[in-house]
């Protein structure tokens, strides 16, 4: 899918290369027609095919679900000298340089300008080894400058997790996140095959 999709965007307006522009909508629409509607989400879930817990169906729209913001959040302080970008870096190195605040009892957690924290969804998202999801953001919040995730959107199949999400104020406002809030969606793909995810982000926490 991501080839595709870089195939689009780079190439779709190039006037010399007309049969590649054709395959490549090809491939887009494609692409396209296999997320799943709100309606085929519901299915899903009432087979038990898919598991979202907790779930109100009332966040499902005409092709994603909406997810609500949890109450902790992981923020990052001050450290001295570079920090490794690299294969050979644990996965959870990050750890090393944040701490977890938990906003209860209504409380919500101030993001100044250009900062960035870790938030995780309330709900736990279990998918069948033949359904993809990607999370995006939410309109009315990107027009504050919120971003939900940073290059990290796919979930894969077979995952069973809250979504981490890695969230980012691109704004000049002081943005405050309140736990349970619907702050971003999950759309749902089919995948040609099966697959199932076991790495080490499997049960992530923050």
């Amino acid at each position: 899918m991501a080839k595709f999709l870089y195939e689009f965007y780079t190439n779709i307006n190039c006037r010399t290369n007309v049969q590649a522009n054709l395959r490549i909508y090809h491939n887009f629409w494609f692409i396209i027609m296999c997320i799943l509607s709100g309606t085929e989400i519901k299915k899903q879930l009432k087979e038990e095919k898919l598991t979202i817990e907790p779930c109100d169906y009332a966040n499902i729209g005409i092709a994603s679900i909406d997810l609500t913001l949890g109450d902790e959040f992981r923020y990052f302080v001050h450290h001295n000298g570079p920090v490794p970008i690299s294969d050979e870096a644990g996965a959870k190195d990050y750890q090393k340089f944040s701490r977890i605040m938990k906003c209860d009892d209504g409380r919500p957690y101030f993001l100044g300008p250009g900062q960035m924290c870790l938030g995780i969804t309330k709900e736990r998202v279990q998918l069948p080894s033949d359904l993809c999801a990607l999370v995006e953001g939410r309109s009315r919040f990107a027009r504050l400058g919120l971003s939900v995730h940073i290059t990290a959107s796919f979930i894969n199949p077979g995952s069973n997790n809250q979504t981490v999400l890695e969230i980012f104020n691109a704004s000049s406002l002081t943005l405050a996140l309140y736990p349970g809030t619907k702050v971003c969606q999950m759309i749902f793909m089919t995948m040609e095959g099966q697959a199932h995810y076991n790495g080490i982000f499997q049960d992530q926490a923050l």
